[in-house]
């Protein structure tokens, strides 16, 4: 209807006085502020009238709406929850039935409103979860940093026990003659050497044993 149309103009003109203040306000911001106090002003005036055009293009909008006869309004109404319907319902054909399109409506926030409640509990529940993590991940940062300190005190034990002298001197060196006279015998023939002097045991004996008296009786020489 023509009151109709006359609302979708003024829905436009009110449109059109945004996009000129955002225009404005896009030449004004070209201006650069620190140039002049003439600049400065001018955009103070341009916001001044950008926000003042779109406070008198809502109070029209209303008035205009609010001068509307009632069966304009009501046809008016009826669009919009027929729209109501569609966004809800894309796929049916909206409903005429009001009570239904808010029923529908109702059932369609609350929904929304459950996926957003499990949705902050995900995140919720996703930020704990990396704050263990977190946690876990300096834990092991600092076991790391202990093996690795007792690494390196370890080689240093194994450093200095490799450093130290052995306990058990070499067998001292003898002569060349005496090596030779007690380790060799005519023919290269090896016999066994003994490292250390042999010590006289025979006072260490009972003196039947030692005594030597009777030895050519019990013991006589062979012919």
């Amino acid at each position: 209807s023509a009151s109709s149309v006359e609302i979708d103009g003024s829905f436009e003109d009110s449109d059109g006085l945004k996009e000129s203040g955002s225009k404005k306000r896009v030449r004004s911001e070209s201006c650069n502020v620190s140039t002049s106090k003439a600049c400065r002003e001018k955009l103070r005036r341009d916001r001044l009238n950008e926000k003042y055009s779109h406070l008198f293009s809502r109070a029209f909008s209303l008035l205009f709406f609010l001068s509307m006869p009632s069966m304009n309004v009501q046809h008016f109404v009826n669009n919009r929850f027929m729209e109501l319907s569609s966004i809800l319902e894309p796929e049916r054909p909206p409903k005429t039935d009001k009570a239904a399109i808010l029923v529908d409506a109702v059932r369609m926030v609350t929904q929304l409103r459950g996926e957003a409640q499990k949705l902050k509990d995900s995140i919720s529940s996703l930020h704990d979860r990396i704050k263990e993590l977190k946690a876990e991940k300096n834990e092991l940062r600092d076991e790391k940093q202990r093996l690795k300190a007792e690494k390196e005190k370890l080689e240093q034990q194994l450093k200095a026990m490799n450093s130290q002298p052995s306990f058990m001197p070499p067998a001292p060196a003898f002569p060349a003659a005496f090596a030779t006279a007690q380790g060799q015998v005519p023919g290269n023939k090896l016999v066994p050497f003994f490292g250390y002097p042999g010590v006289a045991m025979w006072q260490f004996m009972p003196p039947a044993s030692v005594d030597t008296s009777e030895d050519h009786v019990l013991r006589p020489p062979v012919a």
